[in-house]
């Protein structure tokens, strides 16, 4: 009797602990912010995927292109890449010391209806060897998606007869 008594209890605290672990995760849902490359943006907005609709908060992060920054009185509009797609940015506010172009960026906002992300916080890197590691890994994979897509054409030239 004593080890049923014992097995209920156990499966108890267990049920308990799985609810409590389900509630919370439920409860903070709204709270996560996902990050996404501009190529990500770009694919989920194709297939109108919820987790980047216009006014969902999530973090935007890749390279801000050159060329692009434009400064009017507090608000500054640029374009962050990853080298395979861009977004149009616009953050008011005061940027980040290190904020500038070619240097990589983490942005926090939402997608207006146009389809400009608007930005709540930057986040510039803070020296030259740091890179926010979704950055990171989202710039090699456009880069190895890149050498990839070489690759294929130039066999695909070489089997015309059209190489170089």
């Amino acid at each position: 009797m004593k080890k049923k008594q014992r097995l209920y209890f156990i499966l108890f605290v267990l049920a308990s602990l799985g609810c409590a672990v389900g509630l919370s995760l439920y409860a903070l849902r709204d709270n996560l912010s996902f990050f996404y490359s501009p190529k990500e943006v770009a694919a989920y907005l194709a297939v109108e995927d919820p987790r980047v609709a216009a006014g969902r908060r999530f973090r935007l992060g890749g390279l801000v292109k050159t060329g692009t920054v434009e400064k009017t009185g507090e608000t500054v509009r640029f374009t962050v890449t990853d080298g395979a797609a861009e977004r149009q940015v616009q953050y008011r506010g005061i940027v980040p010391d290190l904020f500038r172009e070619g240097q990589g960026v983490v942005a926090m906002g939402r997608l207006n209806e146009a389809g400009v992300f608007v930005a709540e916080e930057l986040l510039a890197k803070h020296d030259e060897n740091y890179m926010p590691p979704e950055v990171a890994k989202a710039l090699q994979q456009a880069h190895e998606e890149g050498v990839k897509s070489m690759q294929a054409y130039e066999a695909a030239a070489d089997a015309k007869g059209d190489a170089p």
